[in-house]
């Protein structure tokens, strides 16, 4: 009946209890250490995918044809182009330069290769590069009536809907016929729009002086025209001493604005993955991956099957769930990027004379190197599962349970007044101040502010009144008495749950100490004797302090009862207080609870032959 009346009350039987705390102490280790042979597999994987050699490729790359001036013009290079006349000089000087590799430095003849260039000697430039523009329709905006008469034309910017379709210019090559896009490839991001695919596109020949013949003639008949909105400028190379293929891709926008605004992306990657024998050993660990996360499946959906909805209250279980699934993205991400350089790698390099569009698959590739680098981070964060069950570890997430509601609290005041401050920068500095162009560049550059990095020379300059106001008042309310308000409140919630751990509070069993218990117990089975050496000692310790107790005045009868008492004490201890055995809302008997009552009317006791002797004292 007592038995029924514990399920009845929602309690837990307690052989049961006894037996899903000593199931969790032993499988925790177990579960670490196989956790810890995945994480260092996963690293492996991981850090196979990516090598210095890509940061060294892509920085010569990026210095050829982004550093490299015009020459007898040092000022204008890819990064500094402003103008159209610049971009032509660009074309026509370090792109043709930068692309065309035909001989040694002393001018001996070196390749007999259908005329490929190789770029430093060392990179392969894989088909011709392509050049492609977009442009958007005249009339696309609407002049004010009163400036007609002065400008009858209006080209908004770019978008899908304002984009000319038509042909323009000569007529008679594809450089003057719009191509139609491909739904396939990704749009372009710029700084000023969101460009697609298509448009007017002319490929490079593979003579350098057949290029520069291109160039002069799209130079004298005005291929970039007033509604030209953005150039493109494509190519690909590979490099057979490291494995290596870089996808370079600058960009050339003209914004309604006018001027020029340049962009560039550099994607170095490896599209060919099995070619040495580490190649071969990361495909060993990645098929480990595979079975790792086929068991980690199994346990979880197990977990699931149990608990039921119980399952989903624990944040650690969330945090299984997420990594499972990016693990299954980014096993998804693997075999699509395979699949697709396993159809289009081949037909890519066919033809030495036409533009092989690489950039797809370098995208691709990007975006499973993404997933993979989110993937690991979220697998050390995992971690802490295992170390909370550490004092200082379990103390830390107290501490941060503890005072959520007073962050999230402090959270809605600050970003209360962050956001004010932000919208009050970009009002006031958006029009002159580069971080302050952007509402969302507002914002990043406060937190920079904060962090100590800022330009108050800027903000001064662009309003010498409100400019110092905004800084003053935003470093005195966000700096000095937010942050301050945020670190009160965190070492405050510390100090409160150290003050509950020091009076007898524990996480529910510390690793540490359950593995060095482990470890002397096979210690004492290997050397008997040393448990009843260490038993020999205790009893040692007791006789000495019972010694001591009546050199210094107390009677036989008041050492018996102390060590009745903490005979007692440490049984009862040992019974309801080990860290084994303890959990919330713990049934007990009527026999444990006649106990308990005695230990405490006994405790009762001794406070008040405490407090007598004190009061003789005083």
């Amino acid at each position: 009946m007592a038995e029924a009346s514990r399920w009845h009350r929602g309690g837990t039987s307690k052989p049961k209890l006894h037996y899903r705390r000593e199931v969790e102490i032993r499988t925790t280790p177990q579960e670490l250490l196989l956790y810890f042979i995945f994480l260092i597999n996963l690293c492996i994987l991981t850090f196979g995918m990516v090598n210095p050699h890509m940061y060294y490729l892509n920085k010569v790359m990026a210095s050829l044809f982004l550093d490299t001036s015009v020459p007898d013009e040092e000022r204008i290079n890819f990064k500094s182009i402003r103008s159209i006349t610049d971009f032509w000089k660009f074309m026509e000087g370090p792109l043709l330069e930068g692309l065309y590799w035909d001989s040694w430095y002393n001018k001996q003849q070196l390749y007999n290769l259908k005329n490929t260039s190789r770029i430093y000697y060392e990179n392969v430039l894989l088909g011709v590069p392509r050049v492609r523009q977009l442009k958007v329709r005249n009339n696309t905006c609407k002049v004010y009536s009163s400036f007609q008469s002065l400008m009858s034309e209006c080209y908004d910017k770019y978008t899908p809907e304002n984009e000319d379709l038509s042909d323009f210019g000569l007529q008679h090559d594809t450089e003057w016929k719009y191509s139609s896009h491909n739904t396939n490839t990704p749009w372009h991001w710029g700084f000023v729009g969101v460009y697609r695919s298509g448009g007017y596109i002319f490929t490079l020949s593979k003579s350098k002086s057949q290029t520069k013949t291109k160039f002069a003639d799209l130079q004298l008949n005005s291929w970039i025209t007033r509604g030209t909105r953005v150039v493109f400028i494509d190519f690909s190379l590979y490099n057979a001493n490291v494995n290596l293929f870089c996808i370079i891709r600058l960009v050339a926008e003209f914004p309604a604005t006018g001027g020029i605004i340049t962009s560039w992306q550099f994607y170095s990657v490896k599209l060919l993955r099995y070619v040495s024998y580490y190649d071969y050993f990361i495909a060993s660990c990645e098929i480990i991956f595979c079975i790792f996360l086929f068991v980690f499946t199994i346990q979880e959906l197990k977990k699931v099957n149990e608990f039921r909805s119980a399952y989903f209250k624990s944040i650690w279980n969330w945090l299984e769930l997420l990594l499972l699934l990016l693990c299954f993205v980014a096993i998804s991400f693997y075999i699509y990027c395979n699949l697709q350089n396993f159809i289009f790698l081949g037909q890519l390099l066919k033809s030495t004379e036409k533009y092989p569009d690489f950039y797809l698959l370098a995208y691709w590739q990007i975006y499973y190197n993404n997933i993979l680098a989110v993937t690991i981070f979220f697998a050390w964060i995992k971690i802490f599962k295992f170390i909370s069950f550490n004092k200082t570890m379990s103390q830390l997430s107290s501490t941060l349970s503890r005072c959520m509601k007073d962050i999230v609290g402090f959270a809605i005041m600050f970003f209360i007044i962050f956001f004010a401050y932000a919208q009050l920068g970009f009002l006031v500095f958006g029009s002159q101040v580069d971080d302050f162009s952007t509402f969302q560049n507002s914002i990043f550059t406060q937190f920079r502010i904060v962090l100590g990095d800022f330009n108050f020379a800027g903000i001064q300059q662009a309003n010498w009144i409100l400019g110092p106001i905004y800084f003053i008042t935003f470093i005195f309310f966000v700096f000095f008495v937010l942050l301050n308000m945020f670190l009160a409140i965190i070492n405050d919630t510390y100090s409160e749950v150290k003050a509950d751990y020091s009076i007898g509070r524990r996480p529910d069993f510390e690793l540490g100490k359950m593995i060095k218990k482990s470890y002397h117990n096979a210690l004492e089975k290997l050397r008997l004797k040393k448990a009843e050496k260490e038993k020999s000692k205790k009893i040692g310790k007791t006789s000495d302090l019972a010694e001591q107790a009546r050199r210094e005045g107390f009677d036989e009868n008041e050492i018996q009862r102390a060590e009745q008492m903490k005979k007692w004490k440490e049984r009862l201890e040992k019974k309801y207080y080990s860290a084994e055995l303890q959990d919330d809302y713990q049934p007990v008997t009527q026999q444990e609870f006649r106990e308990l009552f005695l230990y405490a009317v006994e405790l009762e006791k001794e406070l008040h032959y405490i407090s007598l002797k004190l009061n003789q004292v005083m």
